[in-house]
Formats: C-alpha cells, sequence, structure tokens
C-alpha cells in the first residue's frame, strides 16, 4: 500500500487514531519546533490550536496535505495552501451530533439555573428558592443557521415539545420551521437564540448591539458556533441590565478565555468543548484517514 512519507500532527490527537495514522506514514506527534519538523512532511494535521499560516508552511517544500481534524477551517489559510497546490480536508459532519447534544444540553441547564446552583452547593449554599427555572417545552428556538448541527439541534428541540424557527442565508425547502429572510426579523420572536452560523474570521457579529436589542426581554442568547459572532461588550451589557436572561457559552473572541464575562452569575460557560465526546473523536478520526486513504489512492 502507497504511504506518506511523513505526517506530521501538531495537536493532541487520541492514541488510537495517532496509531492508526502511523500505517499511513512516519508520525510526528506535537514537535516542539513546528515549522522545522514540516521541512520535509507530506502532511500537517492540526484541530483548533494551531494556526496554518503562509508562514508557517513557507519551508514545507513537500507538504501536500493540510487536514483540519474537526469542522471549521478558521484556523487555516487556504489561500495560502491553495497558492502551493496543498490540498486542504476537514471533518465537518464528525461532530456535529456532539455540539447539537450539547445545545440541548446547556440550554436546559441554562434555564434551570444549574450552573448557579452547582456553584452555590460547592460553597455550601442551599439556595434553593433563587435557583427556579423554566422549562425549555413550549419555547421557541430561534436558530441562526440552518446547516448540519443546525438542523439537527432543531429535531432534538422538536422532540422536547420546543417551537423552532430559523434564519439562514438560503431557505431550506425540505424544512417545516418557519423562516425568516433576516436574524433582525427572527430575533423578536424567540424566546431563546443558538448560533450555528458559518463565517470567516474577521466577519461582524451577528449579535451586536442593535440586534440585541431587538431579542424579547428576558431570553436567552447560546453562541457554539463561533465567539466572533457576539459581540462581547454588548452582550455583557443586556446580561447586566436584565434584557437578556442569560447567556451559555461555548465560544469566545480569544481562547483560552478569561475575560469579563466570567464575573456574571447568569452565564454558563465552557471551555470550547462541544466537538469533545469520545464518539466524535472516533468519527472525526476515521473520517480523516479515509480522506487521506483517499488521497493516496488518488496519486497511485
Amino acid at each position: 500500500m502507497a504511504t506518506y512519507s511523513k505526517i506530521v500532527i501538531a495537536d493532541a490527537m487520541e492514541k488510537e487514531v495517532v496509531e492508526k495514522l502511523r500505517s499511513l506514514g512516519t508520525v510526528a506527534l506535537q514537535p516542539a519546533d513546528l515549522k522545522k519538523e514540516l521541512a520535509d512532511a507530506d502532511v500537517l494535521i492540526v484541530r483548533s490550536a494551531t494556526k496554518v499560516t503562509a508562514d508557517l508552511i513557507s519551508g514545507a517544500t513537500h507538504l501536500r496535505v493540510v487536514a483540519r481534524a474537526g469542522v471549521g477551517l478558521d484556523n487555516v489559510d487556504k489561500a495560502a495552501c491553495e497558492a502551493r497546490s496543498i490540498s486542504v480536508l476537514n471533518t465537518p459532519g464528525a461532530s456535529s451530533n456532539a455540539v447539537a447534544e450539547l445545545v440541548i444540553g446547556i440550554m436546559i441547564c441554562l434555564l434551570r439555573n444549574v450552573g448557579r446552583a452547582h456553584a452555590g452547593m460547592k460553597t455550601g449554599v442551599w439556595d434553593k428558592k433563587n435557583s427556579t427555572g423554566r422549562e425549555i417545552s413550549g419555547k421557541t428556538l430561534g436558530l441562526i443557521g440552518m446547516g448540519r448541527i443546525g438542523r439537527l439541534v432543531a429535531a432534538k428541540s422538536i422532540a422536547l415539545g420546543m417551537r423552532v424557527i430559523y434564519t439562514d442565508p438560503k431557505k431550506a425547502s425540505d424544512l417545516p420551521y418557519p423562516y425568516y429572510a433576516s436574524s433582525d426579523e427572527m430575533l423578536p420572536n424567540a424566546d431563546i437564540v443558538s448560533l450555528h452560523a458559518s463565517m470567516p474570521a474577521g466577519s461582524p457579529p451577528i449579535l451586536d448591539a442593535a440586534r440585541i436589542s431587538k431579542m424579547k426581554k428576558g431570553s436567552y442568547v447560546i453562541n457554539t458556533a463561533r465567539g466572533f459572532l457576539v459581540d462581547e461588550a454588548a452582550l455583557i451589557s443586556a446580561l447586566q441590565s436584565g434584557h437578556l436572561a442569560g447567556a451559555a457559552l461555548d465560544v469566545y473572541p480569544t481562547e483560552p478565555y478569561s475575560g469579563p464575562i466570567t464575573k456574571l452569575d447568569n452565564v454558563l460557560l465552557t471551555p470550547h468543548i462541544a466537538a469533545s465526546t469520545i464518539e466524535a473523536q472516533g468519527r472525526i478520526g476515521e473520517d480523516l484517514i479515509s480522506q487521506l486513504k483517499q488521497k493516496l489512492n488518488a496519486q497511485v
């Protein structure tokens, strides 16, 4: 079987996946000097931490493939790769269910004040009275973006008794949910807004101060997509004023994150773990290996 001469894995990866990748070529795992290690590499595999820039790959004269083990390609300079005829791969569908399940989980925890109640219990405070929450059944969930993840979130939410509405650049002909041509039109009608839009880094936030002001008083924001989709200052202001009842965030403007929103008690925060399930990481590895094998076979 044809193999790659060298595969560089820049970020942490499951042991089982690394072992399978060794069958495709020599593997260098998380090298101390990544740029130097790429000098004679055929394949570079990254997750979300490593930024694949033109400078990083400038000396990688043998590089044929940059593979992102995950959904987005925000951390990969696709133009720089294309200029060098380097193929760019990712695994967009492998973690969709994991992300959708987290959205449902944090939505329930957010409305039931689980984070606040948990923090109180850990410090010896039995605050049952102030932990009274709300049920998601009967609430209207507004989805910004109706791709793979948005569709899964919608189906799971309907099963829990919610009403789903959505906005997306393109109306889907196969979906029964009410469609809005813009987020401005949808936002006033949603009790909870969950972001699932795919936009390039540097794009303006979807939820800025003006749009947040259009949301229902006492509504909620969930963001598991990209940190820059929500204007942080505007979100904090709305949470402090009570215009928004709460927010659940898994992604941030900069990561690792330790900014001002951590000081608020009506937010539920997780450290970018939406795709971090054993099952999803297994699927990501299988998808990645399958695509790398296809590239080899195409070159034979």
